[in-house]
């Protein structure tokens, strides 16, 4: 059976690469990730920078953190994987064997309103953000806050200007149904929703209406289809179903806007977990990167051609990249 190489949207490893780092160990990619995500034949992935719960009352200093243990990090991981400023480096790193990195921030709580630090964050590598996690911050506001009505604020929108002249692509999962419009109405270029699944089949607000996947389809982004369970089926999550989300969105807007962005959280601590009521976001058959080739070969069987496959794999989330990275 064919192989198909995997560029995962998105992914918080660098959570745990911190924590193990700041326990004194080191080359924590090679020793703990990189033989699952050559068994899923993930060679592109997308690292975020997550403020987890035990530290969102000091955004910026796990910010830093996370930033320090990652360039730490980079030092060590030279024989398996580099960190990826465009989408020529992300070709030259795969071409070479390696892991191809794409830095990212999952929400811009530790910048405090500092539109300026976006551009420090840029010569750092990143290039994706998120304005939000589910938290409302001094940019905009996610899918947690009980203010439906406040979207973008004021330096939200400065902030998404500076992000479209750098080069940082937007991304949309987690923002509130209020934020996601205004950055529809605000910008320009092809953004995404890395790791968020279809409404309509699993009714939680993490996931896409449909007029929201038409947005993003209308704008030549990607939808990143999201492993977790609760994402998925609230009653019995499985790989099957998470293939229907594919199927649902195939159906509305082609197959052209679907990529993956699994989120997997086999490798996050209890404390890390603990905004998820049952602490466990794990869909059976889908438990960590090396069980892609399960969805994979279900979308085989239901008939998808290899085009079509190697498009949601990667195509399609390196076509935005390509038209996004300065």
């Amino acid at each position: 059976m064919k192989t198909f190489k995997v560029f995962d949207a998105h992914s918080d490893i660098l959570a745990d690469v911190t924590d193990k780092r700041m326990k004194g160990k080191k080359n924590i990619l090679r020793n703990y990730h990189i033989g699952r995500l050559q068994k899923g034949n993930v060679n592109g992935i997308l690292l975020a920078v997550w403020i987890d719960p035990p530290y969102v009352n000091n955004p910026t200093k796990r910010m830093m953190d996370i930033l320090a243990a990652t360039c730490e990090e980079i030092g060590d991981m030279k024989d398996c994987a580099a960190v990826a400023e465009n989408a020529q480096d992300i070709r030259n790193i795969q071409a070479s064997g390696k892991l191809a990195i794409v830095l990212g921030m999952e929400g811009l709580s530790g910048l405090k309103g500092n539109v300026d630090v976006l551009s420090m964050l840029y010569r750092l590598g990143i290039r994706h953000a998120m304005l939000t996690w589910n938290e409302e911050n001094e940019f905009a506001t996610g899918v947690k806050s009980p203010n439906k009505e406040r979207g973008v604020t004021k330096i939200g929108f400065e902030a998404l200007t500076k992000m479209e002249n750098l080069g940082i692509l937007i991304d949309t999962s987690h923002a509130n149904e209020k934020t996601f419009w205004d950055i529809y109405e605000k910008t320009t270029k092809p953004f995404i929703a890395s790791h968020s699944n279809v409404y309509n089949i699993c009714n939680t607000e993490r996931n896409l209406k449909d007029d929201q996947i038409k947005a993003i389809a209308e704008r030549k982004g990607v939808i990143g289809m999201n492993s977790w369970a609760g994402f998925i089926d609230k009653q019995k999550p499985c790989v099957e179903k998470l293939a229907d989300h594919i199927d649902y969105i195939t159906d509305l807007v082609g197959i052209d806007y679907i990529s993956f962005g699994f989120d997997f959280c086999d490798f996050l601590n209890s404390d890390a977990m603990s905004f998820s009521k049952n602490g466990n976001g794990a869909t059976p058959g889908l438990e960590d990167a090396s069980k892609i080739p399960n969805l994979i070969n279900i979308l085989i069987k239901r008939g998808y051609k290899s085009e079509d496959i190697e498009k949601i794999a990667y195509k399609n989330i390196m076509r935005v990249l390509e038209d996004v990275l300065n």
